[in-house]
């Protein structure tokens, strides 16, 4: 099983800034990429920024400039840095993980419970 603990979400002011973070444990035999999704009522679920074991990133068009993915590999713990907010980023954020449970078995995804970003005056 995987374990998943998310913190850092929030009421924050237009302008304003928060740091995520999830840590995951468990049974897990190889972590290729972790990220971050957001969701909002009546929409898809939709990255917000990834990051390989490798350290490359990829962030949606609307967040670039803004928000920083990082990645501490020791820890098995992603980090997104949210800088100059805005209202449309308002929204449930979910921490992805892309990993093998052993060797023998596929990449598949895993999702912690989400975080919820309120971004509002």
């Amino acid at each position: 099983q995987v374990q998943f603990v998310e913190s850092g979400g929030g009421l924050v002011q237009p302008g304003g800034s928060l740091r995520l973070s999830c840590a995951v444990s468990g049974s897990i035999f190889n972590i290729y990429a972790m990220g971050w999704y957001r969701q909002v009522p009546g929409k898809q679920r939709a990255l917000v920024a990834a990051i390989t074991s490798g350290g490359s990133t990829n962030y949606a068009d609307s967040v670039k400039g803004r928000f920083t993915i990082s990645r501490d590999n020791a820890k098995n713990t992603v980090y997104l840095q949210m800088n100059s907010l805005k209202p449309e980023d308002t929204a449930v954020y979910y921490c992805n993980l892309k990993a093998q449970r052993t060797y023998y078995s596929t990449v598949l995804d895993y999702w912690g419970a989400g975080t919820q970003v309120t971004v509002s005056s």
